[in-house]
């Protein structure tokens, strides 16, 4: 297991809840496993370098000859460790990696399973389109992650005569965006649009309702879709978009998934990379039920199959996700997938969003 920062901590929670799960229904060992987990992260410390993750995976790849490997957390990870995975002959599954630079590698052992930024971000400005919105502010995470999502964006919105009045980065670990909110709201933008990572959604949500920033459309990147940030926002999570694919109700699995998590592990999966690390994992099982461990034959199982999974059908033969929601929106205290809006379970989006 990689070291991780707090940030990385955060994220991956849901992620490895997903993963533990599987290897507890699995492996009647897992309690020693997870506790082999937890020593290990300790051991590394919250470093956080990519060095150190790269590093690891090189050890468990290259010298320990393990089996299979799980994906890394983030984009910028994936981006890393994906052409070691290749190096090394390593099927990966990337639940939480959203890079087209990566998919333009093409890798043949890599395989994406989130809709990636194109499409990602397609259908956050479809949606605007759709309800006349004339202006908008974006902010960004200034790493691979907020780069690819604001490059994907920014020509969509231009070429829907969208005017963007800011687009600003932002560093890793960021404590303050309260000054570049203000700007933005005297500027009286429609639509803020954050491409942001959990303790960012949270900060610019917690101060722009500080400020008393209200603009019709709200909507801020990782982290909107987890439990997390309701608990912390409360009543003012209402009507908040984000990036999200799934809930509950996408279908009768996800269901069984949600209720087994929550029973596992005392809270409720976030509402879009949880699915589909779960997904991840229904689809090396299926692989190696019908292949065994031989990674050749692994890799070029996943890459001409569908497989059933708990956000739906996915064909790896392609890193586009067909008919899996991109932006959601709480809504009566639950995350929905509101576009693209002709998808089934889709719910009517609410706008404008009403003051904090």
């Amino acid at each position: 297991m990689p070291a991780m920062t707090p940030l990385q901590a955060m994220a991956n929670s849901s992620i490895q809840d997903a993963q533990k799960k599987e290897v507890a229904k699995e492996n009647q060992d897992f309690k020693k496993l997870k506790e082999r987990i937890d020593a290990l992260v300790a051991k590394e410390g919250l470093t956080g370098k990519v060095e150190t993750t790269v590093r690891t995976y090189e050890k468990l790849m290259g010298s320990d000859k393990v089996d299979l490997i799980l994906p890394p957390w983030g984009s910028g990870t994936n981006f890393a460790v994906a052409p070691l995975a290749n190096k090394y002959q390593y099927p990966m599954l990337a639940p939480t990696a959203l890079s087209r630079k990566l998919i333009d590698m093409k890798l043949p052992y890599f395989f994406a399973l989130l809709q990636q930024p194109d499409r990602m971000m397609g259908a956050l400005v479809d949606f605007l389109v759709a309800q006349k919105v004339k202006t908008v502010a974006i902010i960004y995470m200034d790493d691979l992650f907020g780069l690819e999502n604001v490059n994907a964006l920014v020509p969509l919105l231009k070429a829907k005569k969208i005017e963007i009045a800011e687009n600003k980065s932002y560093p890793l670990g960021v404590k303050d965006l309260s000054p570049v909110l203000k700007a933005i709201k005297a500027k009286n933008v429609d639509a803020f649009l954050g491409i942001t990572y959990p303790p960012d959604t949270i900060l610019a949500s917690k101060q722009a309702k500080e400020i008393g920033f209200n603009p019709k459309v709200f909507y801020s990147s990782v982290g909107t879709a987890f439990p997390l940030y309701k608990d912390v926002m409360g009543a003012s999570a209402e009507d908040v978009m984000g990036m999200g694919s799934w809930n509950a109700k996408t279908s009768p699995a996800a269901k069984a998934y949600f209720e087994a998590h929550v029973k596992r592990s005392g809270k409720e999966p976030d509402r879009w990379a949880s699915g589909h690390a779960w997904a991840g994992l229904q689809i090396m099982q299926q692989a190696i039920e019908k292949v065994g461990l031989d990674r050749k034959a692994i890799r070029d199982y996943l890459a001409a199959t569908e497989f059933q999974t708990i956000v739906g059908p996915i064909d790896l033969k392609t890193h586009v996700r067909g008919k899996q929601w991109s932006v959601g929106q709480w809504q009566s205290g639950e995350f929905v997938g509101v576009a693209p809006g002709d998808l089934p379970g889709a719910k009517p989006i609410v706008f404008p969003k009403p003051a904090w």
